[in-house]
């Protein structure tokens, strides 16, 4: 039995191995892939301004230290009540998912952080769109739209939002 388990172990990785890996993102991947979902993206050095929805996305990235960062302004934070506060951090814990409320220069965000060379082409989107997702829900569901608890038409309308950005993307 400990024979079996010695060699499947050798064998697990050559497997993994096998199945076709994405390449590491790089800025003009990644540029091809917003420029997919948005074909009058703006592109200027290593960021990238564009419009989901008629909801403004600036993308920031930083390859030296292997960080990008997807943002969505939602309001000033400076007038929010304490109660709104409140809401959207429960949101990030269980309903914002990927995306996360942020308060930066007196401004509420809708952000999307993750590593930059071992993202991937569907965690891009994704994240875009839940963070899309999350300034369109604020104030009533606060939810990314990626995964929602619960009855009713809300979760569709969002998930659609992610499933049509991933079509786009598709081919690249």
């Amino acid at each position: 039995m400990i024979r079996i388990l010695v060699v499947l172990a050798f064998l697990l990785p050559a497997a993994v191995q096998s199945q076709e890996a994405e390449p590491p993102m790089t800025l003009p991947r990644m540029a091809e892939i917003v420029l997919a979902l948005d074909p009058e993206a703006q592109l200027a050095g290593a960021g990238f301004s564009l419009t989901i929805d008629d909801i403004p996305v600036l993308i920031v990235t930083d390859v030296g230290a292997n960080r990008m960062r997807a943002m969505v302004p939602i309001r000033s934070a400076e007038t929010m009540t304490p109660e709104e506060m409140r809401r959207v951090m429960q949101a990030n814990f269980d309903s914002a998912l990927d995306a996360r409320y942020a308060v930066a220069g007196g401004q509420l965000w809708g952000v999307f952080l993750h590593p930059f060379k071992e993202l991937e082409r569907n965690q891009f989107i994704s994240g875009v769109a839940q963070t899309v997702n999350v300034a369109k829900t604020y104030g009533s569901l606060y939810s990314s739209g990626a995964g929602q608890f619960g009855a009713g038409d809300s979760g569709d309308l969002q998930r659609e939002l992610i499933e049509r950005l991933l079509e786009k993307g598709q081919d690249i």
